[in-house]
Order: structure tokens, then C-alpha cells, then sequence
């Protein structure tokens, strides 16, 4: 009763009805029952909320657009879910400094078509964009399509305002590059999944708008040539955004799934999808002219160059197909790994064979963003007795390597169980002590990343 009175200004939901739709995102984990889901409006409203369950050690569930793939905004019975999706407004566009301020529910493809109208540019991308909001693309430290040229969310946050599990409010809106001014907190918060606080106002970099993107798809007939390419494409094009790799039974699952003929035949174990940024209204794609010159030296066998954004589309479509291929591997095991590229040939050989040996019926699909090192797997068909073994097989080789089993999509509930192939034994101890010190009840997120 003492929660329900506390929470009774704040309009909770409480119908079991309406609270099922709260209990899973992407990942595909349903998790408990919430006591009740609150959606503040405001930041004072967040701090309230928070402090009151605070008091009462009620813990709480952070949730933003429940596109999250590792479990991370999934409660337990009897959690308080706090969603942010009331808390969606822009709330100044500096085009002259060139910033964005936005609340934490701002979906960010919103975002991104604001500012775009205004002549700026905010470059993170994702197969989300029409539904992950701001607050959880901070929360997961976010990547994407085009982390090569602009970063990953960390590297594009200039400012956070966070309520803290007892509801105190930290204001750290710093809207400069340069800021010495002691520990920059905001770091602490960037990718701890929303186990040390609530996102609940950003400040985003923006970029001029590019006025057109040219794109490429290259085949290859070895790793160390697509490699050698692109240290050629760093070297030769400084707008280089993007350099998307798809070995050839992808390519093959991804032109099945969409209903497209398959490029090149299929002729070449290895694809790559380049893209540039262009910021003149028109002119002569400098892609092309490096391309042919890739030819010429033998670093490519073969060029598809679109001569329409439609055609370009289509290839774009090809390399995002992985939401229309999963529904025919399931059960599967979906991976998100960082590996060194010096080692990703070898990484790549060593888990295709020992998967293809061991489960000669599921398929084991490879593609990613070869530029930063960031590599996906989707395999299955898989029993349920068999994916902790196939997770276990992936991860170790990943952590042979000196990679991270977690390259973009953040640890949450699911990749709990495998930190320890990433990090230290010190370095778990540190973030204990961490989360004990800001979170001293045990109240927010609990279960996230650590136990």
C-alpha cells in the first residue's frame, strides 16, 4: 500500500492485462511480472519515482523502446518498470554550435530527420533506428553502420543529465569538446546499461549533412586481399563510411530472405559493402575511380557499382536482411563479438569448422563490420540442450583471441553468465565495487551485467 500511495500521482498501470506487453524486448526473454509501470514525463518525475522506491528498496526496471537483443530491459516479478517513452521531446537544435539536447525517449530516427532538417547530420545508425530511442542507445553505447568514420554512442555524447538510484539528479549538460574540469563522469554511465543511473537528458555532437552517399559492393577471393583493401580505402577516402563484410553463405541466406538475385553469382567466398559521404550536390563519386584502380592491382575481383540510390538500396538491403533470415534458424544463438582483425581470419575459420562439425544440420552465418572489428554470427536450428554449448564454443575463441564477447549490444541478462571470457577477475571486482558505491541498495537494473 505504501508504494501505491507513492506512485498514485504518477499514474501507474497496474491492469496484469496491460503489463504483459512490458515484460520482454528483442532478446526474446519474458521476464516477470512488474508490479506496476510508471511513464514520467518530466525529470522531476523520474527523480520522484526513483526516490520513493528507493526508500522503500522497490526495485526498479529501466526501459526505453525494447529493442535491446541481450536481455537488458526485461524485469522480474515485482519490479516497478520505469519506462521513458513519455519523455520523447527535442529539446533544442543549436545549428549554429552544432548540438542536439533530447530527452531520453527521443526514437532516433526523430532525431535524426530533426536535425536533418535543419542541414545537420547525427550519424548513428542501426536496424532499430524507428523504434530504439536516445537514453538506450547511451545506456548500450550504441554502434552501428557507420561507427568507422563517426564512433560509437560515446564518442558522439557531449552531455548526460542522470537520476541516480535515490533519485538525486546529476546535470552534466556540457555542450563543449574541451572540458578538464576532473573525472568526466558522464563515462560511467555510457554503457552501464542502466545499473548506475537513469538516463534522462543527452547532449549529442552533430556533423554536416552529407548531400549524397555513394556505395559499393566488392567481391573477394581472400581475407588478405578484402583486408588490404581496405587499408587502400582509409588511405584513399577520408569520408570512408562504412566497409560492411559478408562471407558467401550470408550473402546467399540474405538474397533467399528478401527475394533478390544473388551478386556475382555467388562466384567469391567474401563480399564487401563500401560507402562514402559526399557533401557537394553533385559530383564524380571519387569511390569510383578508387575502385577501378583496386581492379587494376588486383585488391578487388569484382565491382557492382549502383547507378541509382534505388540500386544502392537494394544492397543496403542485402546486408540489413538479418531480421528476415533469424525466423528460419530458430532456435539460434546470435553473436555480437569484437576480434582483433589481425585475428579475425583465423577466428572465423576455427568457429565455422568446429560448428560445422559438430552441427552439421544448423547454418552458421558470418557478416559484420569489418572496419571496426565488430563481427556477427547467426546460426541454427539448434535444441535447447545444445546452445549454452555453442555459446561456450564461440566465446572461448573470442577470448583466445584478447576480443570482447560484446561488441555492440551490451551484456544484460543474456551474456551474464560469459563476462568472465572479457573480463578480470580485478576488473569484475572493480565494477562491484562500483555499482555498490552509486547503488548501495541494490535498486536499479539489478541482475544487468552483474549479480
Amino acid at each position: 500500500m505504501a508504494l501505491e500511495n507513492l506512485l498514485a500521482s504518477h499514474n501507474p498501470v497496474y491492469n496484469p492485462d496491460d503489463l504483459k506487453r512490458y515484460r520482454e524486448d528483442w532478446s526474446g526473454i519474458c521476464g516477470g511480472l512488474p508490479t506496476a509501470v510508471v511513464r514520467p514525463s518530466s525529470i522531476e518525475e523520474i527523480a520522484t519515482i526513483a526516490a520513493a522506491c528507493h526508500r522503500l528498496g522497490v526495485r526498479i526496471t529501466v526501459q526505453g523502446g525494447l529493442t535491446g537483443l541481450a536481455g537488458g530491459a526485461v524485469p522480474d516479478d515485482g519490479d516497478v518498470v520505469l519506462s521513458l517513452e513519455r519523455l520523447n521531446r527535442i529539446q533544442e537544435i543549436d545549428t549554429l554550435g552544432g548540438t542536439v539536447v533530447a530527452e531520453a525517449g527521443v526514437v532516433l530516427e526523430k532525431l535524426c530527420e530533426a536535425v536533418e532538417a535543419l542541414d545537420w547530420y547525427f550519424p548513428l545508425d542501426c536496424g532499430a533506428r524507428g523504434s530504439c530511442q536516445i537514453g538506450g542507445n547511451v545506456a548500450t553505447n550504441a554502434g552501428g553502420n557507420r561507427v568507422l568514420r563517426y564512433g560509437t554512442m560515446r564518442d558522439l555524447v557531449l552531455g548526460l543529465e542522470v537520476v541516480l538510484p535515490d533519485g538525486t539528479v546529476l546535470s552534466m549538460l556540457n555542450r563543449v569538446i574541451k572540458d578538464n574540469t576532473g573525472l568526466d563522469l558522464k563515462h560511467l554511465f555510457i554503457g552501464s546499461e542502466g545499473t548506475l543511473g537513469i538516463v534522462s537528458r543527452v547532449v549529442l555532437k552533430l556533423f554536416p549533412k552529407p548531400q549524397r552517399r555513394h556505395a559499393a559492393l566488392c567481391a573477394f577471393d581472400s581475407f588478405a586481399q578484402m583486408t588490404s583493401l581496405l587499408k587502400s580505402a582509409r588511405a584513399a577516402l577520408p569520408t570512408l563510411s562504412a566497409f560492411e563484410v559478408m562471407w558467401l553463405d550470408y550473402l546467399e541466406a540474405a538474397s533467399r530472405a528478401v527475394n533478390r538475385v544473388l551478386p556475382f553469382d555467388g562466384q567469391h567466398p567474401l563480399y564487401a559493402l563500401l560507402e562514402i559521404e559526399s557533401f557537394e550536390a553533385e559530383d564524380d563519386s571519387p569511390l569510383e575511380s578508387f575502385l577501378y584502380r583496386m581492379l587494376e592491382c588486383g585488391l578487388t575481383t569484382d565491382v557492382i557499382l549502383p547507378q541509382s540510390e534505388q540500386q544502392a538500396a537494394s544492397l543496403w538491403q542485402l546486408r540489413d536482411a538479418i531480421g528476415e533470415i533469424l525466423p528460419r534458424l530458430h532456435p539460434f544463438v546470435a553473436f555480437d563479438v569484437g576480434v582483433p582483425l589481425s585475428a579475425m581470419e583465423a577466428f572465423v575459420d576455427e568457429v565455422a569448422t568446429r560448428l560445422r562439425n559438430t552441427y552439421p544440420d544448423a547454418e552458421h552465418l558470418f557478416f559484420g563490420h569489418l572496419g571496426d572489428g565488430n563481427l556477427h554470427l547467426a546460426t541454427g536450428p539448434y535444441s535447447d540442450n545444445d546452445i549454452e554449448a555453442v555459446e561456450t564454443l564461440v566465446y572461448s575463441a573470442v577470448s583466445a583471441r584478447g576480443g570482447s564477447i560484446s561488441a555492440e549490444h551490451g551484456i544484460g541478462r543474456v551474456k551474464k553468465p560469459f563476462l568472465g571470457y572479457s573480463r578480470s577477475d580485478a576488473q569484475l571486482a572493480v565494477m562491484r565495487t562500483v555499482k555498490e558505491a552509486i547503488d548501495a541498495k541494490g535498486v536499479l537494473n539489478v541482475g544487468r551485467i552483474l549479480d
